[in-house]
Parts: structure tokens; sequence; C-alpha cells
């Protein structure tokens, strides 16, 4: 028998996903201006983060937990863009190299100012330090009960 959401539960529930929606949009058109999509942005921050600039693209896949299909098409993009390189991996012959091309790593560091602002601005500066750690609180939480049920790397 389905637990259905209590009014003040659907509330909530709804006011998370209308909150993520503005947040993704205007995080969108910011990095827009840039000539980037949220899913390139996804994937330059860990490649820039990664040494040398390089992630196999199993780990870079488990790191921003998208399927294989998916981030294949997203390189496609981006590769074709000059935004990062693949190649096979030399110690496996199935395995792909992704890395940071300076046209990527560039965009990215013209970017991630207005992009790191707009976080600020719209979601960090909102916070008082207690709601801040019930977010993180939270956040841990909603990660390892997915994590339990198998659905992200």
């Amino acid at each position: 028998m389905p637990r259905w959401l209590s009014e003040e539960e659907q509330q909530t529930w709804q006011s998370y996903i209308l909150m993520r929606q503005r947040l993704d949009a205007v995080l969108a058109a910011g990095l827009g201006e840039h000539g980037l999509s949220m899913a390139d942005y996804e994937l330059l921050v860990p490649l820039s983060a990664a040494p040398g600039g390089c992630l196999r693209a199993k780990e870079l896949a488990a790191k921003v937990c998208w399927d294989k299909s998916r981030l294949s098409k997203q390189l496609a993009r981006m590769a074709a863009r000059g935004l990062v390189d693949r190649v096979p991996a030399e110690d496996d012959a199935r395995g792909i190299v992704v890395s940071l091309t300076e046209a990527g790593r560039t965009v990215l560091r013209e970017a991630a100012p207005e992009h790191v602002e707009l976080v600020r601005e719209l979601f960090v500066d909102r916070m008082t330090d207690a709601e801040s750690t019930a977010v993180r609180s939270l956040a841990a939480k909603v990660i390892a009960a997915s994590e339990a049920r198998g659905a992200v790397s």
C-alpha cells in the first residue's frame, strides 16, 4: 500500500521541485552566456579538478551519476567544440580517457566566477548557518538512501 504524501509533505516536495527548476534555469542561462550548457559544466568541473585534467570515462560518469550512453553523447558534442579530448586508455583497449583541453579550461575559467556568484546569490546567501547545516545533513541522508537502492554510482 503506498504511503501517500500528506498535504504538508506534498507542499514540501513541490517546493523543492520548483526551487530546483528555477535555480537550474537561471544557472543554465548564466552558463549559456559563455556558450556552455549545464551538462558541459557538470563534466568540465570534475575534469578541471582531476590530476592533469584527465579522468577515465567510467570514473567521470560515476562522479556525475550519468549512464554510459548519456556521457558518450555529451562528450562527443563537447569534443566537437574542442572542450575535451577522448583517447583510448593505454592499459585497457575498451577504456576511454577524457581530458580537458586548453579551450575547455579557458571557457570554464571565464564562466566559473559568474556561475559561483549566481550560486551564492540565489542559494548560499539565502541560508542561515543552521539552514546550511540542515541542507548538508539532508543531502547526506538522501545520497546514502539513493546509493543503498543501487540507483546511483
